[in-house]
């Protein structure tokens, strides 16, 4: 992957954030994804990996954010209302140019579904988006997958025991399903193993570039 020499600090009222930015060639047209992490690890997750290597070549700059909890070495992410509030700051400081995608893995995904709207996101990319508490389908989240006010798509392990692609709403959300991945994108021994997760994120990753310019309506020089 090619990401910037350093990765930039950005104070938000949490404390400091991290970003590494991942960019695509100068030339052509391009968007921008700013992903977060979730709440159990960091950027180095391989659905966040697998994506800032693969959407620039596609002409899509990757934003990889940490956020401050991670930063100063903290094992617990805090509540939601302070993710969202680091989540914005962070935007708001870097200030992408349009188009631009909010996105992240499981919590991350939650943080950008919840603040798409209000920083003016074209679209959302959700990764292994927590539906419900394993076993608690009465705790859903769906609400904040459809509240988003703008496109989305969820890139879901079809064993993810948050709630596999069959469990998202029809219609109205845009899925790509990652055959025997769990939450963590890993795929058992038996069902192909590591193989199987580099195809399946590879394809993830094709149809995130495909499904991206589809939905922006701002990308630079029309949709293809």
């Amino acid at each position: 992957m090619r990401g910037s020499a350093e990765p930039v600090v950005v104070p938000t009222p949490q404390g400091d954030a991290r970003v590494t930015t991942y960019a695509a060639p100068p030339a052509g047209p391009r968007a921008t994804v700013l992903l977060s992490h979730g709440a159990g690890g960091g950027v180095d997750a391989p659905d966040l990996v697998a994506m800032a290597a693969g959407l620039p070549v596609h002409g899509v700059d990757v934003m990889l954010v940490e956020q401050p909890w991670r930063v100063a070495g903290r094992r617990l992410a805090p509540a939601p209302a302070r993710l969202d509030e680091a989540f914005v700051a962070i935007v708001e400081r870097l200030a992408p140019p349009a188009p631009f995608v909010l996105g992240g893995r499981s919590a991350g995904a939650r943080v950008a579904c919840r603040t798409a709207a209000a920083l003016g996101a074209d679209a959302v990319l959700a990764l292994a988006f927590p539906l419900c508490p394993p076993g608690r389908p009465d705790r859903s989240r769906v609400h904040e997958l459809v509240g988003s006010e703008v496109p989305t798509l969820v890139v879901q392990g079809t064993r993810d025991p948050f709630g596999g692609p069959a469990a998202l709403p029809a219609g109205s959300i845009a899925v790509v399903a990652v055959p025997g991945a769990d939450h963590g994108f890993a795929v058992r021994v038996r069902d192909g193993g590591a193989e199987a997760q580099a195809a399946g994120l590879a394809h993830a990753v094709e149809e995130t570039a495909g499904w991206l310019r589809r939905a922006i309506d701002r990308w630079p020089g029309g949709n293809t």
